[in-house]
């Protein structure tokens, strides 16, 4: 008897120097990043977003297409786009990121999506707000998570499913979590989760739950799994590991110069120049970011622009910097409120979640 198992295999690590498969590269064909010289813009045009889709894109008609409230609530709805348009409307700027960012880079490897550093964006979302939905419905006051599913359906781990990820009650009734069916002031695109996706800004990507069709409330925790399995910080297959929420603070910088075609190193003139990026944190606003040109030997504090789209967009920083003739390695670090700061070594974690190890971009200032 053939079964899911035969085709979809456990998780595992790379060998020590072993390559990126083929696999891994067909994933990486699917699920693009932003080109980091898009940092320039506020807000990340959606092309230029970054991009995971766990299964398929599915084919969803959005005339036809309808959201269900249900579980532990008095009033059970279901509600057309077009219901959903016709209540209060609400736009947030808000920096999504993948919570594998930076997975690529650990050593060992984590076998999966290879991102680099580039899975964010920062994008206009549209949409009514989440919470008065919940009250309408008239929640339990047992309730303890609430499950959203999306239209996509694969195998994962040996598991076949659609995609769900559930929120604590206290997390879905935040004021700020949208049901969204714009982008930058456009319909969403089918990649983006037309005709209607969650926004839970603070949150990694994975709680941002695409082609949205059911929410679910529920008594008892969500046993699902992309909450009980995947997206859990653990040291080895047996941990049982701890969930991943929030975004940790990153830094990013926007390489100066220009490019070599295959290694991105980035050549520059000597002189005067201005290095930017930007920076971002789910935990609480960014309140430093601090840049190193010499591979993290020695830092020295950015300048910060003033906020621009709200608390949860990121912030552009600049540095100064006239550099000589030689190589250089730069990169940036962010600090927030919270006191939470970007790591020079990262920890390592089995599934690559988290990573929020300072970036580095290497320079060759030319002679003249």
């Amino acid at each position: 008897m053939t079964t899911v198992d035969d085709v979809s295999r456990p998780s595992r690590i790379a060998g020590p120097d072993e390559a990126i498969s083929a696999e891994e590269l067909q994933l990486a064909a699917r699920n693009h990043g932003i080109p980091l010289e898009a940092l320039r813009y506020d807000v990340t045009p959606a092309g230029l977003h970054y991009l995971l889709i766990h299964y398929d894109i599915p084919d969803v008609d959005p005339v036809a297409h309808s959201l269900t409230v249900d579980g532990a609530v008095d009033r059970p709805l279901s509600l057309d786009l077009a219901a959903l348009r016709d209540r209060p409307r609400v736009t947030h700027r808000v920096t999504l990121e993948c919570a594998g960012n930076g997975r690529a880079l650990l050593h060992p490897r984590p076998v999966s999506q290879p991102w680099l550093v580039e899975a964010v964006g920062n994008a206009e979302w549209t949409g009514t707000p989440l919470a008065p939905l919940l009250r309408e419905a008239g929640r339990s006051p047992d309730a303890v998570d609430v499950v959203f599913t999306g239209a996509d359906h694969g195998v994962e781990r040996g598991v076949e499913q659609d995609y769900q990820r559930a929120l604590p009650v206290a997390d879905a009734l935040r004021e700020e979590v949208l049901l969204a069916y714009e982008m930058n002031g456009a319909p969403l695109l089918p990649q983006h989760g037309a005709p209607l996706r969650l926004i839970v800004p603070g949150w990694y990507g994975m709680a941002h739950v695409k082609w949205l069709r059911d929410i679910r409330v529920l008594t008892e925790p969500f046993d699902g799994y992309q909450n009980a399995v995947a997206y859990r910080l653990r040291n080895d297959a047996d941990d049982p590991g701890v969930p991943v929420t929030r975004i940790e603070p990153r830094a990013l910088v926007r390489p100066p110069g220009f490019p070599d075609f295959m290694s991105r190193t980035r050549v520059l003139r000597p002189g005067p120049c201005t290095v930017d990026g930007r920076a971002w944190s789910g935990h609480a606003p960014v309140s430093a970011v601090e840049v190193t040109t010499d591979g993290g030997a020695s830092w020295a504090p950015a300048r910060l622009d003033e906020r621009s789209g709200g608390e949860w967009a990121w912030r552009r920083w600049r540095f100064d910097w006239t550099p000589e003739p030689g190589r250089y390695v730069l990169g940036a670090r962010a600090t927030d409120a919270s006191g939470r700061r970007q790591p020079v070594e990262q920890p390592w974690n089995r599934g690559g979640f988290a990573n929020n190890l300072v970036q580095r971009v290497e320079v060759v200032v030319l002679t003249g």
